[in-house]
């Protein structure tokens, strides 16, 4: 990751283009309880101009996606992982009944979505004249100032990582202009490269690493993402269980490593197994993993090996492993 990127993300402002994640638009009367039934956060007391993150699961709880979503108006925008776009309109779609009022469109084609990242990114905000947002609840969002104002231009708190920040979706045709102004009120454009390191750092689970069929929701940490009294759906039984009898049995967790390790390494203490490597970065002269240890097996601090390299547990910002009280 290039100095310039670092040093923006962590003193000023990066840019970051995630026009190749998908955006799916829930519309029609029965979004909101659709998207309550299908995923695992409390849609249903969600307001327009309000958001929030939502993981979509099997009915065994088994992690498909984390989503950041945003209800507007008329409808409630998607953000979804690139490599999860057709699987979820496809996943979706199955769960539409004859009587309900749901529409889904893909509007990854039509739109862009960009990512700002660092400490200074309320000072573009106010230069893109949308002050009124800044302060305000993580996933809520308005209009953003000087656009089209329909439910594809949204200017929204949360940059996608641990770091403050803003994500912004909008019609493609207002790319240019938009990504002119960020680019000249300061803004640091990082690319795809730097933002997996980010990733990685802050422990943002990614599908096929993190997020797949032997995990779930609460062993990844995603507990501000999980509503425990919102009653029934897919995957609630798991969930509610495993809360309650305090039954996670393995956690992700960052590991400070002397060397590169390929991903789907085992991590053993003493010898024994205790968990997979599923994602590794280099960080300037070192290298960070993450992976998932069971929990008997200890957590930040606990001293590991990944094949033949050494390794020490830390936590990551962007996850918990504490049980909500």
């Amino acid at each position: 990751m290039s100095v310039s990127a670092i040093q923006a993300v962590q003193t000023g402002v990066a840019v970051y283009n995630r026009s190749h994640w998908g955006r799916i638009k829930v519309s029609d009367g029965d979004r909101l309880r659709f998207l309550h039934n299908q995923s695992t956060n409390d849609f249903e007391s969600l307001k327009p101009g309000q958001g929030c993150d939502t993981v979509f699961v099997t009915s065994t709880a088994r992690t498909i996606d984390l989503a950041s979503a945003y209800v507007t108006e008329d409808a409630v925008l998607l953000l979804v992982s690139p490599n999860r776009r057709e699987f979820l309109m496809q996943w979706l779609d199955k769960y539409i009944f004859f009587a309900d009022k749901v529409q889904l469109t893909d509007l990854t084609e039509t739109t862009v979505s960009l990512s700002l990242i660092g400490p200074q990114s309320d000072a573009i905000i106010e230069k893109l004249g949308a002050s009124e947002i800044i302060g305000k609840p993580y996933g809520n969002h308005i209009p953003i100032p000087g656009t089209t104002e329909d439910t594809e231009n949204i200017i929204a708190v949360g940059s996608g990582l641990a770091t403050q920040g803003y994500t912004l979706i909008l019609n493609a045709n207002q790319k240019e202009i938009i990504w002119q102004k960020i680019i000249e009120a300061g803004g640091i454009e990082i690319s795809d490269r730097d933002w997996e390191m980010l990733r990685i750092l802050q422990g943002r689970p990614q599908p096929e690493r993190e997020l797949t069929d032997d995990y779930n929701p609460l062993e990844v940490g995603l507990w501000q993402t999980v509503s425990f009294n919102k009653g029934c759906y897919i995957g609630q039984e798991t969930i509610a269980r495993l809360n309650t009898y305090k039954g996670v049995k393995q956690n992700l967790w960052g590991i400070r490593l002397k060397a590169a390790v390929e991903e789907g390494t085992l991590i053993t203490v003493g010898g024994e197994k205790v968990g997979k490597l599923t994602s590794c970065t280099q960080e300037g002269d070192n290298y960070f993993g993450l992976g998932y240890i069971r929990t008997k097996a200890g957590g930040v601090g606990l001293k590991v090996k990944v094949a033949e390299i050494e390794g020490e547990v830390v936590s990551i910002p962007f996850v918990s492993h504490e049980y909500p009280s």
